[in-house]
């Protein structure tokens, strides 16, 4: 029965109450031969004419104004447009938790109310159940012509080809979501529509970026789903992409393992495309198979997983996912899953759907997290499908049939479930904007780019990096050559070995070939200014010049046999690197890059993302930029054009900029060092200058030093190629404009361009940087802001104070004829130089002797920093020994350090210590739990300052149980329940005058139970290793303390023997015979006292026949906090 009534809610047609079509004979046939259970659940009407028979005519009468009252309305609407929506919602959690029923019920709900539908159709549908086998869901499809004007589905892409053309031969439209052969899209089914974008070519945009091309899907044993694979590797291998194979994941417990065995062993592949619905909404098949990819380590090895069902719906982002909450492996498998999925707009489907049961629009109890995102798929599709029938009307004039539904223009715009929709032209789907989500390594999804509507028809559509790095729980998964996602490019592998050679033989006559032209015609070719030279000629460059690398875990330089390997390891048009030797990146995380063999530095433009090409004037302003040649002018190689970033790339210098040096403090700079780097810095301005070319820009950060520590001048006519270019104008940060001269700070259309003048005020701020080690005007102690507005508005002027002892005075009085207030009176960088080198007259100044002494200094700095590093080492070592002790026996520290087994150890004789609070759990439940953490710290610090007194060792504690033990691990003779004894008498000591902080007027009682007895000792596990006791004397102490009474030491005949053995005076009282759990009955003792020992113990309370030993009486229980533990109960119940 239940059963039954679950496929009656699913199936349930959702009529409108006024009005029913008769079906026509042919329709009442085909009703008549399908089965109602498995396909259809229509709702019975009751008959108008059967009504009026059973009244009498006076009551006919008043009947019919009720009648034509409801039946007006229905006149209105021309006719019923139902629409048929099939998927298999009783055989896939993804669809059946989707609530076709509700979601088709409230899209038509709300499409009959809408403004837009002019009274043309009334909307209505028909859920239709489709088989999971293909063959049979293709069989009754066949039978599905009078079931509705339209048709949304079916999910099955085996047969949707086969349905497209059954809608074809019945001329009414079809909206599948899951039909991937593009050449459906043309005039062989002129009935056939897609509804969402093609789903392969998103996935193709998203691989294309990352550069992954080797794939493999794996699939359910599902047949649906093993359709679906098998449809998208052949729609991605039309794509040009090599689809490794199609694996199919057995349904028993091995079938995940099976499965990823297959793929370990593929060739290359590193990206998992998993077609079966996902975790994250019920799906057991891929819970297994990412948590046995998480316990065979293939989502730390670089492999990345995409779930494929969610291009189909809207996965909640930023929101807490139970599937993750709940589950720890599901969590930490989801660091190797990329999710692609359709963006949300304001609201998650989660809160919509939330909003709208609220509104008691969607009548059902379900919680939101428990419905599948596809429920608001299937509402879009609908209100989708409604529109573009409305437009295609009101254009055409007439009523719309399978082929011309769709063919309107597009532009229709509507609010869809969850985020605002729009339509393409020539019934090309819906708009949708598709986002990648990766893991923050908890239980939410966040996004890190973006697939912007338009280029979701288009196969290279350009994703945007949205600010937020993906993480990728180990190594990044490895690149492929560009080639394969190139239209004009042919990736062929395997070719014969007589092409190979033809080929190599073929390209050798044209290099020889190219070399002859270059010699005969003395070395002048002419480079176009569209930039397709090749080469290093070439002017503008894209991805497929450069690599872009990770400078964190790439730090090995480039040499003949690592760039041989990458040769042969990927197959680029240019140089390449071998991702075993550098990490691959993005432009959009790393300015670093590898071009044609070297590093190189990417310059990104401000505002470059609104560049859309690079014009021939800016390729002219460049081609004279990179023409300048000299020793302090950092090289320009190209520019930058590609995925929405505009820049220059220039040579990298590896020791960072004149900044970062400054601010090394390791590095040791001297005055003869320090005016080598300005030197460097005029020689560099002054050749700009004679070239008749403003820096404009000019700051330390903008001059780099390469490894040879000469200065280069940087980013020189970047101005020039942003007016070129048409870029707006970035201001920039305040601190950014410290070197910016005042006149330039007071007139925009200046400071675009800059000024020979102002560029040698930029220099005397850079003097101040050099001279003083410190940033611009670090010495007036005001906001950058505020030192701008002084800067444009004199009086007072405003200028760095530099002590007249930091340089030679000569070299301070060109600082401040460079700064000058009065632009025509700055120096020229001519006139510096000259003074300059007046100034180093008779001194070694050049860069090699600079570089000679700098080094000769680098190596007694490096000294001193190695006996101060080793200094701090051994500190911290000791540090770390000491903790690690306070954690494990010394001994066995030593041996694992070394890493040697701890082997277990035997020990003939120990005492045991335990003990507890006496109504722990009564406290606990009267205190709130950071009340309880503070009562346990200030508990356990107490004994453990009093256990270092004794020649004892703490084992544990767990909870308000505290473990000691004397005699392990080191050997102590009989010596061990004498100090056990004594450790026990001066916590009972300390105890009588402990407090609560929460409680103070509570008692704190604990009972303790010594035992003396054999044990063996070792290290339990590798992470966080423990070093445990084991034996019946474990047991027998734990049970000599749960049987004691408060206040009381509690010993048996093993240990009061051998402390009548030790004659130290011990006070011992006989209790009697007591049950020992596990032991039978023994006799027992209390130890009251040691001759000498004078400390006042607590007097044990008196307990009545009966009583418990276990708890606290509530009279002793203070009532302000007794309420407050009643009012807590209350408001739980």
């Amino acid at each position: 029965m239940a059963d039954h009534r679950n496929s009656s809610f699913l199936l349930n047609l959702s009529h409108h109450p006024r009005w029913t079509p008769n079906p026509s004979v042919r329709e009442r046939q085909r009703l008549r031969s399908i089965d109602d259970t498995d396909t259809v659940n229509t709702r019975s009407t009751v008959s108008t004419s059967a009504v009026l028979r059973s009244r009498s005519w006076w009551g006919n009468c008043l009947m019919l104004p009720f009648l034509i009252f409801i039946y007006l309305p229905c006149e209105a609407w021309g006719v019923t447009f139902t629409v048929a929506v099939i998927g298999p919602w009783t055989c896939d959690p993804m669809y059946s938790k989707a609530y076709p029923d509700l979601a088709a019920r409230l899209a038509t709900t709300r499409l009959n109310k809408d403004p837009y539908i002019k009274k043309g159709y009334w909307y209505d549908y028909t859920l239709v159940n489709e088989d999971c086998k293909t063959s049979r869901a293709l069989a009754r499809f066949n039978s599905l012509e009078g079931y509705g004007s339209a048709f949304l589905g079916p999910s099955n892409p085996g047969y949707c080809s086969s349905a497209a053309l059954f809608a074809k031969n019945w001329n009414k439209p079809l909206l599948s979501w899951a039909c991937l052969k593009t050449s459906m899209e043309h005039g062989q089914y002129p009935t056939f529509h897609r509804p969402l974008p093609l789903s392969s070519r998103v996935l193709f945009s998203v691989l294309r970026y990352f550069r992954w091309a080797h794939v493999v899907i794996v699939t359910s044993e599902d047949d649906l789903w093993e359709a679906t694979g098998y449809e998208l590797a052949a729609s991605l291998r039309a794509l040009g992409l090599p689809v490794s194979s199609v694996v199919t994941m057995d349904s028993d417990k091995e079938g995940a393992a099976k499965a990823l065995k297959t793929i370990r062993e593929l060739d290359r592949v590193r990206v998992v495309i998993m077609c079966m619905h996902s975790a994250l909404i019920g799906g057991e098949a891929q819970y297994r198979l990412l948590t046995t990819a998480l316990r065979v380590r293939m989502i730390d090895r670089g492999y990345v997983f995409i779930p494929y069902d969610t291009l189909t719906y809207s996965l909640p982002k930023e929101t807490h996912l139970h599937a993750l909450t709940n589950d720890s492996s599901l969590r930490n498998a989801y660091d190797g899953v990329l999710t692609i999925t359709i963006d949300s707009g304001e609201n998650t489907f989660y809160q919509t759907f939330k909003d709208a049961q609220e509104k008691f629009e969607i009548r059902t109890n379900t919680p939101p997290e428990q419905v599948s995102p596809f429920f608001g798929t299937i509402y879009n599709m609908i209100y989708y499908m409604a529109y573009a029938v409305e437009k295609s009307r009101m254009e055409t004039g007439r009523w719309v049939d399978g082929e011309t539904m769709l063919d309107s223009d597009g532009g229709v715009e509507f609010e869809g479930f969850n985020q605002p929709i729009s339509s393409a032209e020539n019934g090309l789907g819906m708009l949708v904007r598709y986002v990648v989500l990766d893991s923050d390594g908890g239980d939410q999804l966040y996004k890190t780019h973006t697939l912007e509507a338009p280029y979701t028809l288009g196969i290279y559509g350009a994703l945007k990096y949205n600010g937020r790095t993906i993480h990728f729980a180990g190594s990044t998964p490895t690149t492929d050559s560009r080639c394969w996602f190139s239209p004009y490019i042919t990736c062929s592998w395997g070719m014969d070995r007589g092409t190979l050679i033809f080929m190599l033989v073929l390209c050798c006559v044209l290099i020889g070939g190219g070399v002859a032209y270059y010699t005969n015609n003395g070395g002048q070719i002419g480079i176009g200014t569209g930039g397709t030279v090749g080469g290093p000629l070439k002017v503008v460059l894209n991805l497929d010049d450069l690599i872009f690398i990770n400078t964190q875990t790439s730090k090995r330089k480039l040499n003949e046999d690592s760039m041989m390997k990458s040769q042969l390891d990927v197959k680029t048009p240019r140089h390449s690197v071998s991702g075993r030797s550098y990490f691959a990146s993005t432009p959009e995380i790393s300015n670093v890059a590898v071009f044609e063999g070297d590093w190189v530095w990417l310059k990104k433009c401000p505002n470059g993302n609104t560049v859309t090409n690079v014009n021939e004037n800016t390729q002219e302003v460049f081609t004279k930029l990179r023409d300048m040649r000299h020793e302090n002018l950092n090289l320009f190689l190209g520019l930058f054009f590609d995925c929405g970033i505009f820049g220059i790339v220039t040579e990298h210098c590896t020791r960072g900029s004149l900044e970062d040096l400054l601010n090394n403090e390791e590095m040791r700079l001297d005055w003869m060092f320090k005016s080598s780097l300005l030197m460097d810095l005029i020689r560099g301005m002054k050749y700009l200058h004679y070239r008749n070319v403003i820096h404009g820009r000019l700051k330390s950060r903008n001059c780099v030093v390469d490894g040879r520590f000469v200065l280069k001048v940087t980013e020189y006519g970047f101005n020039e190629i942003i007016l070129s270019q048409n870029i707006k104008y970035h201001d920039g940060r305040p601190e950014d404009q410290l070197w910016t001269a005042p006149e330039l700070l007071r007139d925009l259309g200046l400071l675009k361009k800059g000024t020979f003048s102002g560029d040698v005020y930029s220099f005397s701020i850079i003097m101040q940087e050099v001279i003083c080690r410190s940033s611009p005007f670090c010495m007036l102690d005001m906001p950058p802001k505020e030192i701008i507005n002084k800067l444009k508005s004199p009086p007072p002027l405003c200028r760095p104070t530099v002590s007249v002892d930091a340089a030679p005075l000569e070299v301070i009085q060109i600082m401040k004829q460079a700064w000058s207030e009065e632009p025509e009176k700055r120096p020229t960088f001519e006139e510096i130089f000259k003074q300059f080198k007046s100034i180093t007259k008779g001194k070694k100044t050049n860069i090699i002797d600079s570089m000679l002494r700098m080094l000769e200094q680098y190596s007694t700095n490096l000294e001193d920093l190695i006996r101060e590093r080793t200094e701090e080492l051994e500190v911290e070592r000791k540090k770390t020994d000491n903790l690690l002790a306070q954690m494990l026996p010394r001994s066995v520290c030593l041996a694992l350090k070394t890493g040697k087994p701890v082997k277990p150890e035997h020990f003939s004789e120990v005492t045991l210590y335990f003990s507890d609070i006496v109504g722990f759990t009564t406290i606990s439940a009267l205190s709130e739990p950071i009340e309880v953490v503070d009562l346990l710290n200030d508990l356990y610090t107490l004994f453990d300052a009093i256990i270092g007194q004794h020649d004892v060792y703490k084992v544990e504690t767990i909870g308000d149980a505290y473990m000691v033990a004397s005699g392990v691990p080191n050997r102590n003779g009989r010596r061990h329940a004498a100090e056990m004894s004594n450790m026990s008498l001066d916590i009972l000591h300390c105890i009588g005058t402990f407090k609560m902080r929460h409680m103070p007027d509570v008692k704190v009682k604990i009972r303790i139970g010594l035992h003396s007895g054999p044990v063996v000792a070792g290290v339990v596990g590798l992470t966080m290793p423990r070093y445990c006791l084991f034996g019946d004397t474990v047991n027998t102490a734990s049970r000599m303390e749960s049987t004691g009474l408060p206040y009381r030491i509690h010993v048996n005949q093993t240990t009061v023997d051998i402390l009548h053995e030790l004659k130290l005076g011990y006070r011992i009282d006989t209790r009697g015979m007591t049950e020992l759990k596990g032991k039978g009955i023994e006799n027992t003792y209390w130890l009251v006292g040691r001759a000498g020992f004078d400390k006042p113990l607590p007097i044990p309370p008196d307990l009545t026949p009966g009583a418990s030993n276990h708890g606290i009486s509530l009279e002793e229980i203070p009532p302000d906090r007794k309420q407050k533990f009643l009012d807590r109960q209350a408001r739980h119940k």
